[in-house]
C-alpha cells in the first residue's frame, strides 16, 4: 500500500501548535455550506467544468478549505476559471475575489479577456497582474489565499517570496489553502519534470514563512496513480493533496 499523508503524521512530524481564528464573519457552517452548494450548481457554470467535478470534489475541497460568504479571496493563477466561478459565488455579493494573473498572461495578446469576461460576468472579481509577490498589494487584507494544483510551479522560482507576499496580502489568522498533485518523498525534484510536488516539502516552505498548518485532506487521494508520470497521464485522475494553512493572529 503505498502511504498516504496524514495530519497526524504532519502534526507529530512539525509539533503543530492550536490553530489561530479566523475572521469571523457572523456566518454558520450551515450558511457556508449551503452557500457552497448553490455555487456549485449555478447554472451559470459551463457545462466543461461541471463535467470535472466527480474527480475535483469542488463542494468539499472548498468547504474544508474554509470559504464562507462576505470572504475576500486571493486566488493565485486562477487559469480557466474553473474555481474562480465557484469562489465569486461562494462568497456572494459582499464578498470579493481577487484574480491574480501572472504578468506573463497579461503581456500575451488577449491574454486576460477570459478572466475578464468572467470578472464582467460576475461582479465580485477584480483581475490583478502579480507582477512581483514582493511588491505585489491588494485594496484591503484578504481572507484567504487560494492556489490549486499550480504550487509546484511556484516552487520552481523564488517561492519563499510567493509565500511572505502571500503572508503580507492576509489579515491575522488568515487561511492560505494549497492543493497539488501529489509525489511523496521527492522533495522538489519532481516539480519541473512530472509537475508534482512533495507536500512535506509544501509544508516545510510555507511553514518557514510563519504560517501554521491547520489540516490536511485526503479528499483527492487516488491510490491508483502511480505518481511518476504527468498529472495528465494519471487516469482517471492525479494523486492530489490539499493543506489549510494559518496566519497567526
Amino acid at each position: 500500500m503505498r502511504p498516504t499523508l496524514s495530519f497526524a503524521l504532519c502534526a507529530a512530524v512539525l509539533g503543530l501548535s492550536a490553530p489561530a481564528i479566523a475572521h469571523d464573519h457572523g456566518g454558520s457552517a450551515a450558511t457556508a455550506s449551503a452557500a457552497i452548494a448553490m455555487a456549485v450548481a449555478d447554472a451559470r457554470r459551463p457545462s466543461a467544468d461541471t463535467a470535472r467535478d466527480p474527480l475535483r470534489k469542488p463542494a468539499e475541497i472548498v468547504a474544508f478549505a474554509g470559504v464562507q460568504p462576505g470572504m475576500a479571496i486571493a486566488e493565485i493563477a486562477p487559469g480557466g476559471g474553473y474555481y474562480t466561478r465557484i469562489l465569486a459565488a461562494s462568497v456572494g455579493p459582499q464578498g470579493k475575489v481577487y484574480a491574480l494573473m501572472p504578468a506573463f498572461f497579461a503581456q500575451r495578446p488577449g491574454g486576460l479577456d477570459a478572466i475578464n469576461a468572467l470578472a464582467a460576468e460576475y461582479g465580485n472579481i477584480e483581475v490583478v497582474v502579480a507582477e512581483g509577490y514582493d511588491t505585489l498589494a491588494l485594496p484591503q487584507p484578504v481572507d484567504l489565499v487560494w492556489t490549486t494544483e499550480n504550487y509546484h510551479d511556484l516552487a520552481n522560482g523564488n517561492v519563499a517570496v510567493v509565500n511572505e507576499g502571500v503572508a503580507r496580502l492576509l489579515r491575522p489568522g488568515g487561511i492560505y489553502f494549497v492543493e497539488d498533485h501529489n509525489a511523496p518523498g521527492t522533495g522538489l525534484s519532481a516539480t519541473s519534470t512530472l509537475h508534482r510536488i512533495d507536500p512535506m516539502a509544501v509544508i516545510a516552505q510555507v511553514t518557514a514563512a510563519g504560517f501554521v498548518l491547520e489540516a490536511v485532506s485526503d479528499l483527492l487521494h487516488n491510490p491508483d496513480d502511480p505518481r511518476n508520470v504527468p498529472p495528465r497521464e494519471a487516469q482517471p485522475t492525479s494523486d492530489k493533496f490539499a493543506l489549510r494553512f494559518r496566519k497567526p493572529g
